[in-house]
């Protein structure tokens, strides 16, 4: 029998007849559980009935898991710690979390935290809390912290125990990362003490519970090779560590997020000293984050995200996608064939459909070479990444589209041969079948007009490389229906993308306000900027690359033919710069031909290419000037924030947060920033206004500002105010 205590709200306690107590976590109103102020005063009070349970006698040892499947915690109550404003408020809230976690680590009897399923953020903090750690063996066990994408760190005890259970090294790998790992790489670095099987969880847990009155606190640690004992075991060991962490935090970042600089000091002033100064530091340093105005921005970029996973697509909530468990690829080039990689990585049978076998045999091989790259980079074992390639097939028959839930068009991008393609697809495929176009410029209506059924028509454009960008914008055309746009919007989910729909119009969303940015850099180098300054302003303004060092990525013939585009459909304010113009005439191709702005070596860049000045000819006047990096920002920063303006105004989207989420997962615009129009909030309408009129007077007509933000600024409205979700 069991003796039966608390057991109203979440979390409830009980002790089993074999005198193991369980605290579960299961919350009715949530579909995980998550740590919020209820819940954490309600595992204080189970706290108390354990310490008293356990000085009685009653108690050998207490159990922490989650009564829902696949899901252990799931951190902290992100809304809360939204809603943080004041520093001394923070850290009071914070300090409340450690002391109810050092009263998990102070209990008189042995703790077990039971993870099966995801153990995130404070969840993790709590585990670490306890003597011991056992995982389940399921593949939806992972263990991370990632407070440190939110700007902040883990404050409730993590960044103090982590390094102190499993060694500096291993712990700034998931503290300044935010990554998560599985249960045998938490065995392997002392994270997790043992490896259950799912199948038997509860019963494993409770006979390891029963054992631990006799293991030793910490008993997961493990022996760790003598360079590592030094470098982690001593003050000048830890010292070359943490500078070698600040130096590679530095290259990546810019210094543009200091939550990892803060671990870093932090870690470097108390990891050698006791846990309760720690603790406070912990406080203080996390309190400062909260509250700062990158922490919100970057919370803000996280509910984005929990926002477009939360959806269908579409308005109609009655609209449910279909399952899609076979595609086909029309097209076997990179596209193609990274698509099909990707499919097949989420389970998706595909059958890859070309004209030549050629192609065929080489999107075969380009799928089969990113799966390798996984194998290398551990995301996949060798029997994973070869059941996951057996999935896809390919061939120049039609045969294999005859079963497919939907077809993902990859071919040239020239309408005729798009239209001709998917227009002889249709013909076999099921009447049910959705069709997709993966087109980056060329309008989805018109893609549609030789179609019987254009209501099962839309557009699914990936960015390259396809198994590393997130974004997916889903085109929506004029007539297609709720059910096609949802079961698109839906897999491209499951394939772990964010989706953004967007209207039908000359380069969509990304592409059309990427135009006028490129554009312009452009423009300032026939205004006399130098490659290196121009892109160095861009990229300390926090782009993940220069506007230059862009257009060689994406190959200069592509971008002068997206720039062409551009301007016939959007008229004189797109005029490609002379500089561009002249470039495209160069036969310099970017990366991929080894020269462009910059020269490379086997694909790696390796310094601006100074003859292209003298190559550009009367395209960019004289001498190279020193140009003010602050005109610079402002010329490329504002022409983004007045094409999203129009965007905004022709309903390609309709609001503010589904431009500024796309422009984070498709370019990368610095999420530090809280995303493009979030930023233009912060200057205000009133000020780009003030900024663009300047700039009009100098540069002329294509910084003539949008009727949009005329508007705006008139109403002293904001991006967000006006345009909201």
């Amino acid at each position: 029998m069991s003796e039966s205590l608390s057991t109203a709200g979440s979390p409830t306690f009980q002790i089993d007849a074999d005198g193991v107590a369980w605290i579960i976590f299961d919350d009715p109103e949530r579909p995980v559980n998550v740590l919020g102020q209820a819940v954490m005063r309600r595992f204080a009070e189970t706290l108390d009935e354990a310490r008293a349970a356990g000085r009685e006698g009653r108690v050998k040892a207490v159990v922490i898991r989650s009564g829902k499947p696949g899901s252990f915690i799931a951190g902290a109550d992100v809304d809360a710690i939204a809603d943080l404003e004041d520093p001394a408020e923070a850290a009071a809230q914070i300090r409340l979390g450690q002391a109810i976690f050092m009263n998990v680590e102070t209990l008189p009897v042995p703790t077990v935290a039971a993870i099966d399923g995801v153990c995130v953020g404070g969840g993790l903090e709590m585990a670490l809390a306890c003597d011991h750690r056992v995982v389940s063996d399921s593949p939806r066990t992972k263990l991370g912290l990632p407070e440190v994408m939110l700007g902040f760190l883990p404050a409730w005890g993590g960044t103090t125990r982590l390094p102190r259970l499993v060694g500096l090294q291993a712990a700034l790998d998931l503290l300044l990362t935010g990554k998560q790992i599985d249960a045998d790489k938490a065995r392997r670095i002392g994270l997790a003490g043992e490896v259950l099987p799912h199948g038997l969880f509860e019963e494993k847990v409770r006979a390891f519970a029963l054992m631990t009155p006799g293991l030793p606190r910490g008993s997961s640690h493990r022996k760790r090779k003598l360079l590592t004992r030094v470098l982690d075991g001593t003050a000048p060991g830890r010292a070359i560590v943490i500078a070698m962490a600040r130096k590679k935090v530095m290259a990546s970042t810019g210094g543009h997020y200091p939550a990892p600089l803060r671990i870093l000091e932090l870690l470097s002033a108390h990891l050698g000293g006791t846990v309760d100064a720690s603790l406070a530091a912990e406080a203080r340093i996390g309190a400062e984050l909260v509250v700062s105005t990158i922490s919100k921005n970057l919370v803000h970029v996280f509910h984005m995200r929990e926002a477009s996973r939360k959806t269908t697509g579409v308005a109609d909530p009655s609209v449910r996608p279909r399952t899609i468990e076979t595609m086909g690829v029309l097209g076997a080039g990179v596209m193609g064939g990274g698509i099909a990689q990707l499919a097949a990585s989420r389970g998706t049978r595909v059958y890859m459909k070309d004209i030549r076998h050629e192609a065929v045999t080489g999107g075969l091989q380009h799928a089969r070479e990113l799966f390798e790259k996984a194998v290398k980079r551990r995301r996949l074992n060798r029997r994973e990444a070869d059941q996951h390639m057996e999935l896809i097939s390919g061939g120049l028959e039609y045969h294999g589209l005859s079963s497919a839930d939907l077809v993902v068009e990859a071919v040239v991008e020239r309408l005729d041969v798009k239209q001709a393609v998917l227009g002889e697809a249709e013909q076999h495929v099921r009447s049910d079948c959705v069709l997709a176009s993966n087109t980056s410029s060329l309008s989805v209506n018109a893609m549609a007009k030789g179609l019987a059924h254009p209501e099962r028509f839309c557009g699914m454009h990936f960015f390259n490389p396809v198994h590393r960008m997130p974004l997916v914008e889903v085109i929506r055309g004029e007539k297609t229906d709720d059910e096609s746009l949802a079961t698109v919007y839906g897999f491209a989910l499951r394939l772990g993308k964010v989706p953004v729909v967007v209207g039908d119009g000359p380069g969509f969303l990304v592409n059309r306000i990427l135009g006028p940015y490129l554009n312009e850099a452009g423009f300032l180098i026939g205004d006399g900027g130098s490659v290196a300054q121009v892109d160095s302003v861009a990229k300390k303004f926090g782009m993940p690359m220069g506007p230059l060092r862009l257009i060689d990525e994406i190959g200069i013939d592509v971008s002068a033919h997206a720039g062409a585009s551009l301007h016939e459909a959007l008229g004189d304010r797109l005029t490609p710069s002379p500089v561009l113009m002249a470039l495209a005439k160069t036969g310099r191709l970017g990366k991929k031909g080894s020269t462009g702005f910059y020269l490379y070596n086997h694909g790696k860049e390796t310094r601006v290419d100074e003859t292209i000045y003298a190559e550009l000819g009367s395209a960019i006047g004289g001498a190279r000037v020193k140009l003010e990096a602050r005109d610079i920002r402002m010329r490329l920063i504002i022409q983004m924030i007045n094409e999203a303006s129009r965007i905004l105004e022709e309903g390609i989207v309709r609001s503010a947060q589904e431009v500024d989420l796309a422009m984070i997962m498709g370019t990368g615009f610095p999420p530090f920033r809280g995303g493009l129009l979030r930023f233009a909030d912060t200057v205000h309408p009133r000020g780009i206004l003030d900024r663009i009129r300047g700039l009009e007077a100098t540069c002329g007509d294509r910084f003539a500002p949008s009727p949009t933000l005329l508007k705006l600024a008139a109403d002293n409205r904001t991006f967000y105010e006006a345009f909201p979700k």
